[in-house]
């Protein structure tokens, strides 16, 4: 049924569409350079994300607050207890979470006493974890509850808010004070 049809190559000899396939060629090519620089970059350098809900108040916001985000601290071991960083959840791996780091391996992190989380006690974060919680320490689902994170499973350091604007500026690494008063 089909051989009724014209090849696309009888097509193009026929209409001169020479230059035409080899223009959209050129600028095909020109595309998925640029795609995959910007992919390069996106993921291995820097990239612009959101973190909202209340477990980071009240450093950010519920509504949400837009955030650069740099790799390069990852990928070569740099994260420093009170850096901001964006990871995968645990419980759900398809989820982006926003918490600061509150102890790296080695480190002992003592938790507190909770009605939520039971009697106070402190761990030891093994080889290749972190301890994450997120600054609203009421209402945060964090390393409290599933324990220390995998290295592996951070995305980058959250080092500036660019949104909402009257807030714009470099986020602090250091320990808020609330947390020295649990």
């Amino acid at each position: 049924m089909f051989s009724r049809w014209p090849r696309l190559a009888q097509l193009a000899q026929r209409y001169n569409l020479g230059p035409l396939f080899s223009e959209i060629k050129e600028k095909a090519g020109v595309i998925l350079q640029a795609g995959c620089i910007v992919y390069v970059f996106r993921e291995y350098c820097m990239e612009v994300s959101v973190c909202m809900g209340p477990s980071m108040l009240p450093t950010f916001n519920t509504r949400g607050d837009v955030l650069l985000l740099e790799h390069l601290s990852t990928h070569f071991g740099r994260i420093g207890v009170g850096d901001v960083v964006l990871a995968r959840s645990m419980q759900n791996p398809k989820q982006i979470v926003c918490k600061r780091v509150l102890g790296l391996e080695g480190d002992e992190v003592r938790i507190p006493q909770s009605t939520q989380l039971g009697p106070g006690r402190t761990v030891v974060v093994p080889k290749g974890h972190v301890w994450l919680q997120g600054d609203n320490f009421i209402n945060s689902t964090d390393s409290r509850h599933y324990g220390p994170v995998p290295y592996a499973l951070l995305r980058g350091r959250a080092f500036l808010k660019v949104w909402p604007l009257h807030e714009a500026g470099l986020i602090s690494s250091q320990i808020p004070d609330f947390y020295h008063r649990i």
